[in-house]
Protein backbone atom coordinates (compact mmCIF):
# COMPACT_ATOMS: atom_id res chain seq x y z
CA UNK A 1 0.00 0.00 0.00
CA UNK A 2 1.04 3.53 -0.62
CA UNK A 3 -0.20 6.28 1.59
CA UNK A 4 -0.83 10.19 0.81
CA UNK A 5 -0.70 12.26 2.98
CA UNK A 6 -2.44 16.18 2.42
CA UNK A 7 -5.19 18.12 2.25
CA UNK A 8 -8.61 17.47 0.26
CA UNK A 9 -10.32 20.59 -1.06
CA UNK A 10 -13.08 22.34 -3.54
CA UNK A 11 -11.11 23.92 -6.73
CA UNK A 12 -13.73 26.35 -8.37
CA UNK A 13 -12.61 26.83 -11.62
CA UNK A 14 -13.99 29.62 -14.41
CA UNK A 15 -16.37 28.01 -16.71
CA UNK A 16 -15.86 30.48 -19.37
CA UNK A 17 -14.49 33.92 -19.97
CA UNK A 18 -14.45 37.39 -18.39
CA UNK A 19 -13.78 38.51 -14.81
CA UNK A 20 -16.85 37.36 -13.30
CA UNK A 21 -17.40 33.96 -14.88
CA UNK A 22 -18.91 30.96 -13.24
CA UNK A 23 -17.19 28.50 -11.03
CA UNK A 24 -17.77 25.26 -10.83
CA UNK A 25 -16.55 23.39 -7.68
CA UNK A 26 -14.66 20.34 -8.36
CA UNK A 27 -12.39 18.12 -6.46
CA UNK A 28 -8.75 18.79 -5.72
CA UNK A 29 -5.68 19.24 -3.57
CA UNK A 30 -2.44 18.20 -4.68
CA UNK A 31 -2.23 14.94 -2.41
CA UNK A 32 -6.31 14.57 -3.02
CA UNK A 33 -5.62 14.36 -6.48
CA UNK A 34 -2.38 12.25 -5.93
CA UNK A 35 -4.36 9.63 -4.05
CA UNK A 36 -6.84 9.53 -6.60
CA UNK A 37 -4.60 8.80 -9.99
CA UNK A 38 -2.48 6.63 -7.99
CA UNK A 39 -5.69 4.11 -7.03
CA UNK A 40 -6.95 4.71 -11.20
CA UNK A 41 -3.25 3.42 -12.20
CA UNK A 42 -4.17 -0.05 -9.70
CA UNK A 43 -1.91 1.24 -6.76
CA UNK A 44 -3.47 -0.07 -3.86
CA UNK A 45 -3.74 3.46 -2.06
CA UNK A 46 -5.12 4.68 0.89
CA UNK A 47 -5.46 8.45 2.03
CA UNK A 48 -4.55 9.65 5.30
CA UNK A 49 -5.80 13.66 5.76
CA UNK A 50 -8.53 15.49 7.79
CA UNK A 51 -11.62 16.17 5.54
CA UNK A 52 -14.72 18.15 6.67
CA UNK A 53 -18.15 16.39 7.55
CA UNK A 54 -19.86 19.34 5.36
CA UNK A 55 -21.41 18.43 1.81
CA UNK A 56 -18.02 19.05 -0.05
CA UNK A 57 -15.92 17.11 2.32
CA UNK A 58 -18.35 13.61 1.63
CA UNK A 59 -18.42 14.47 -1.83
CA UNK A 60 -14.46 14.28 -1.77
CA UNK A 61 -14.55 10.78 -0.34
CA UNK A 62 -17.33 9.74 -1.77
CA UNK A 63 -14.93 9.97 -4.92
CA UNK A 64 -11.87 8.48 -3.82
CA UNK A 65 -14.32 5.31 -2.59
CA UNK A 66 -15.33 4.71 -6.01
CA UNK A 67 -12.10 4.30 -6.91
CA UNK A 68 -10.90 2.09 -4.27
CA UNK A 69 -8.78 4.16 -2.03
CA UNK A 70 -8.71 3.12 1.53
CA UNK A 71 -10.23 5.75 3.95
CA UNK A 72 -8.85 4.45 7.53
CA UNK A 73 -7.09 6.91 7.63
CA UNK A 74 -9.06 10.09 7.19
CA UNK A 75 -9.47 11.96 10.32
CA UNK A 76 -13.25 13.85 9.83
CA UNK A 77 -14.51 17.29 11.16
CA UNK A 78 -16.89 19.42 11.26
CA UNK A 79 -15.33 22.64 10.12
CA UNK A 80 -15.18 23.98 6.15
CA UNK A 81 -13.77 22.40 3.44
CA UNK A 82 -10.64 24.57 2.20
CA UNK A 83 -11.92 26.21 -1.13
CA UNK A 84 -8.92 27.20 -4.26
CA UNK A 85 -9.96 29.70 -6.90
CA UNK A 86 -8.82 28.73 -10.03
CA UNK A 87 -7.09 31.52 -12.70
CA UNK A 88 -6.67 29.62 -16.00
CA UNK A 89 -4.17 31.91 -18.40
CA UNK A 90 -4.21 31.43 -22.22
CA UNK A 91 -2.23 28.25 -22.30
CA UNK A 92 -4.58 26.87 -19.58
CA UNK A 93 -2.10 27.15 -16.99
CA UNK A 94 -3.94 27.68 -13.37
CA UNK A 95 -3.03 29.65 -10.36
CA UNK A 96 -5.05 29.55 -7.30
CA UNK A 97 -6.35 32.01 -4.37
CA UNK A 98 -7.28 30.01 -1.34
CA UNK A 99 -9.88 30.17 1.36
CA UNK A 100 -8.52 28.29 4.42
CA UNK A 101 -9.13 30.13 7.52
CA UNK A 102 -10.58 27.64 10.06
CA UNK A 103 -10.70 24.84 7.55
CA UNK A 104 -10.85 21.43 8.46
CA UNK A 105 -7.71 19.99 6.76
CA UNK A 106 -5.58 22.44 9.00
CA UNK A 107 -6.44 20.25 12.28
CA UNK A 108 -4.60 17.41 11.12
CA UNK A 109 -3.31 15.19 14.21
CA UNK A 110 -0.31 12.94 13.78
CA UNK A 111 -1.76 9.14 13.35
CA UNK A 112 -1.01 6.59 16.50
CA UNK A 113 0.71 3.99 13.92
CA UNK A 114 0.14 2.85 9.74
CA UNK A 115 -0.54 0.13 8.70
CA UNK A 116 2.04 -2.67 8.26
CA UNK A 117 1.58 -3.31 4.92
CA UNK A 118 2.60 0.22 4.06
CA UNK A 119 5.45 0.52 1.49
CA UNK A 120 5.35 4.41 0.75
CA UNK A 121 4.23 7.75 1.97
CA UNK A 122 3.71 10.72 -0.48
CA UNK A 123 3.37 14.31 1.40
CA UNK A 124 3.13 17.85 -0.13
CA UNK A 125 1.53 21.27 -1.42
CA UNK A 126 -1.06 23.21 1.47
CA UNK A 127 -0.67 20.88 4.14
CA UNK A 128 2.71 21.39 4.74
CA UNK A 129 2.57 25.03 4.81
CA UNK A 130 -0.81 25.44 7.37
CA UNK A 131 -0.55 25.06 10.69
CA UNK A 132 -0.93 23.11 12.77
CA UNK A 133 -1.50 20.22 10.62
CA UNK A 134 1.60 21.27 8.80
CA UNK A 135 3.72 20.20 12.05
CA UNK A 136 1.78 17.00 11.99
CA UNK A 137 2.57 16.10 8.92
CA UNK A 138 6.63 17.12 9.07
CA UNK A 139 6.39 14.69 12.27
CA UNK A 140 4.75 11.89 10.09
CA UNK A 141 7.16 12.33 7.38
CA UNK A 142 10.38 12.31 9.52
CA UNK A 143 8.29 8.78 11.72
CA UNK A 144 8.08 7.32 8.36
CA UNK A 145 11.46 7.71 7.09
CA UNK A 146 12.76 6.71 10.07
CA UNK A 147 10.42 3.66 10.18
CA UNK A 148 12.10 2.51 6.49
CA UNK A 149 9.32 3.60 4.55
CA UNK A 150 10.06 5.29 1.21
CA UNK A 151 8.85 8.92 1.32
CA UNK A 152 8.12 11.51 -1.61
CA UNK A 153 7.92 15.06 -1.67
CA UNK A 154 6.21 17.68 -3.91
CA UNK A 155 6.38 20.99 -2.46
CA UNK A 156 3.79 22.34 -5.27
CA UNK A 157 4.60 25.81 -3.76
CA UNK A 158 1.82 27.90 -3.42
CA UNK A 159 3.04 31.42 -2.43
CA UNK A 160 0.01 33.15 -1.73
CA UNK A 161 -0.07 30.83 1.44
CA UNK A 162 3.81 31.22 2.52
CA UNK A 163 3.91 34.67 4.87
CA UNK A 164 7.75 34.07 5.67
CA UNK A 165 9.28 32.95 2.22
CA UNK A 166 12.87 32.06 4.02
CA UNK A 167 11.83 30.49 6.66
CA UNK A 168 9.35 28.33 4.43
CA UNK A 169 13.11 27.74 2.33
CA UNK A 170 14.15 26.61 5.21
CA UNK A 171 11.94 24.01 6.47
CA UNK A 172 11.93 22.91 3.09
CA UNK A 173 15.61 21.78 3.69
CA UNK A 174 14.72 20.52 6.96
CA UNK A 175 12.45 17.98 5.38
CA UNK A 176 15.45 16.90 2.73
CA UNK A 177 17.11 14.19 4.94
CA UNK A 178 14.04 12.47 5.20
CA UNK A 179 12.87 12.41 1.93
CA UNK A 180 13.52 9.75 -0.72
CA UNK A 181 11.97 11.31 -3.75
CA UNK A 182 11.81 14.64 -4.59
CA UNK A 183 9.76 16.03 -7.41
CA UNK A 184 9.40 19.64 -8.53
CA UNK A 185 8.25 21.58 -11.30
CA UNK A 186 10.62 23.88 -12.45
CA UNK A 187 8.88 26.87 -11.60
CA UNK A 188 8.59 25.57 -7.73
CA UNK A 189 12.69 25.00 -8.08
CA UNK A 190 13.47 28.37 -9.15
CA UNK A 191 11.44 29.59 -6.37
CA UNK A 192 12.92 27.59 -3.49
CA UNK A 193 16.39 28.27 -5.28
CA UNK A 194 15.40 32.20 -4.85
CA UNK A 195 19.13 33.70 -5.31
CA UNK A 196 21.22 30.77 -5.48
CA UNK A 197 21.82 29.37 -9.31
CA UNK A 198 19.15 26.41 -9.88
CA UNK A 199 21.47 24.35 -10.78
CA UNK A 200 23.57 24.99 -7.70
CA UNK A 201 20.33 24.65 -5.92
CA UNK A 202 19.51 21.55 -6.83
CA UNK A 203 23.22 19.67 -6.33
CA UNK A 204 22.43 20.85 -2.93
CA UNK A 205 19.30 19.31 -2.35
CA UNK A 206 20.23 15.90 -3.82
CA UNK A 207 23.26 15.59 -1.90
CA UNK A 208 21.23 16.17 1.48
CA UNK A 209 19.19 13.05 1.40
CA UNK A 210 17.39 11.88 -1.81
CA UNK A 211 17.58 9.64 -3.53
CA UNK A 212 16.11 11.14 -6.78
CA UNK A 213 15.21 14.47 -7.38
CA UNK A 214 12.67 14.60 -10.44
CA UNK A 215 12.06 17.98 -12.45
CA UNK A 216 9.07 18.33 -14.27
CA UNK A 217 9.63 20.87 -17.19
CA UNK A 218 5.85 21.49 -18.52
CA UNK A 219 5.49 20.27 -22.02
CA UNK A 220 9.42 19.69 -22.49
CA UNK A 221 8.98 16.60 -20.65
CA UNK A 222 10.78 15.71 -17.01
CA UNK A 223 14.22 14.86 -16.11
CA UNK A 224 15.51 13.00 -13.43
CA UNK A 225 18.99 13.81 -10.95
CA UNK A 226 20.21 10.47 -9.23
CA UNK A 227 21.32 10.15 -5.79
CA UNK A 228 24.99 9.00 -7.99
CA UNK A 229 24.86 12.05 -9.72
CA UNK A 230 23.33 10.46 -13.28
CA UNK A 231 20.43 12.80 -15.02
CA UNK A 232 18.13 11.42 -17.26
CA UNK A 233 15.61 13.00 -19.40
CA UNK A 234 12.42 12.72 -21.52
CA UNK A 235 10.27 14.43 -23.93
CA UNK A 236 6.92 15.50 -22.82
CA UNK A 237 4.15 14.29 -24.99
CA UNK A 238 2.05 16.36 -27.35
CA UNK A 239 -1.53 17.01 -26.46
CA UNK A 240 -4.32 19.43 -26.99
CA UNK A 241 -3.90 21.04 -23.20
CA UNK A 242 -7.73 21.87 -21.77
CA UNK A 243 -5.67 22.85 -18.70
CA UNK A 244 -2.99 21.62 -16.53
CA UNK A 245 -4.97 20.87 -13.62
CA UNK A 246 -3.48 18.10 -11.91
CA UNK A 247 -1.14 17.25 -14.17
CA UNK A 248 1.77 17.54 -11.48
CA UNK A 249 -0.37 15.53 -9.09
CA UNK A 250 -0.27 13.03 -11.96
CA UNK A 251 3.10 12.41 -11.95
CA UNK A 252 3.61 12.43 -8.69
CA UNK A 253 1.21 9.32 -8.88
CA UNK A 254 2.79 7.56 -12.16
CA UNK A 255 5.99 7.86 -10.43
CA UNK A 256 5.17 5.84 -7.15
CA UNK A 257 3.20 3.54 -9.42
CA UNK A 258 6.17 2.78 -11.76
CA UNK A 259 8.79 2.82 -9.58
CA UNK A 260 6.88 -0.14 -7.49
CA UNK A 261 6.78 -2.04 -10.54
CA UNK A 262 10.72 -1.73 -10.74
CA UNK A 263 10.49 -2.66 -7.20
CA UNK A 264 12.33 0.57 -5.98
CA UNK A 265 9.71 1.14 -3.26
CA UNK A 266 11.29 -1.53 -1.00
CA UNK A 267 14.95 -2.04 0.45
CA UNK A 268 17.95 -0.98 -1.79
CA UNK A 269 16.77 -1.53 -5.19
CA UNK A 270 17.61 1.65 -7.76
CA UNK A 271 16.06 2.11 -10.77
CA UNK A 272 18.79 1.74 -13.74
CA UNK A 273 18.63 3.78 -16.73
CA UNK A 274 16.34 2.04 -18.83
CA UNK A 275 14.42 1.91 -15.86
CA UNK A 276 14.40 5.48 -15.17
CA UNK A 277 13.48 5.69 -18.93
CA UNK A 278 10.02 3.81 -18.78
CA UNK A 279 9.41 5.37 -15.25
CA UNK A 280 9.81 9.26 -16.86
CA UNK A 281 7.72 8.13 -20.34
CA UNK A 282 4.85 6.63 -18.37
CA UNK A 283 4.82 9.82 -16.05
CA UNK A 284 4.79 12.07 -18.94
CA UNK A 285 2.05 10.24 -20.81
CA UNK A 286 -0.45 9.84 -18.15
CA UNK A 287 0.20 13.41 -17.00
CA UNK A 288 -0.76 14.94 -21.28
CA UNK A 289 -3.94 12.58 -20.89
CA UNK A 290 -4.87 14.77 -17.95
CA UNK A 291 -3.74 17.83 -19.87
CA UNK A 292 -6.39 16.78 -22.06
CA UNK A 293 -9.16 17.34 -19.80
CA UNK A 294 -10.91 19.97 -17.71
CA UNK A 295 -9.74 19.66 -14.05
CA UNK A 296 -8.01 17.29 -12.37
CA UNK A 297 -9.59 14.35 -14.10
CA UNK A 298 -6.10 11.63 -14.01
CA UNK A 299 -6.61 8.70 -16.33
CA UNK A 300 -6.85 5.04 -15.53
CA UNK A 301 -4.45 2.66 -16.00
CA UNK A 302 -5.60 1.09 -19.18
CA UNK A 303 -5.90 4.66 -20.99
CA UNK A 304 -2.20 4.98 -19.98
CA UNK A 305 -1.52 1.53 -21.92
CA UNK A 306 -3.49 2.77 -24.82
CA UNK A 307 -1.61 5.72 -25.29
CA UNK A 308 1.32 3.38 -24.77
CA UNK A 309 0.32 1.27 -27.75
CA UNK A 310 -0.82 4.37 -29.53
CA UNK A 311 2.93 5.89 -29.40
CA UNK A 312 5.03 2.35 -30.22
CA UNK A 313 2.71 2.04 -33.69
CA UNK A 314 3.24 5.96 -34.79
Amino acid sequence: MIIIAGEALIDLVPLGGGELSALQPRRGGGPYNTALALARLGSPTAFCSRVSTDHFGQALLDALAADGVDLSLVQRGPEPTTLAVAHLDESGSASYGFYTEGTADRLFELPDALPPQVRAVSFGTCSLVLEPGAGAYEKLLHRAYGDGLFTALDPNIRTGLIADPEAYRARFRSWLPSVSLLKLSTEDAEWLASDTPLETALDAWRTAGPRAIVLTRGGAGLTVLTAAGATFSVPGHPVQVADTIGAGDTVNAALLHRLDAHGALTGDTEPTAEDWQDILTFAARAAALTCARAGAQPPYVDEVAEAERSADMA
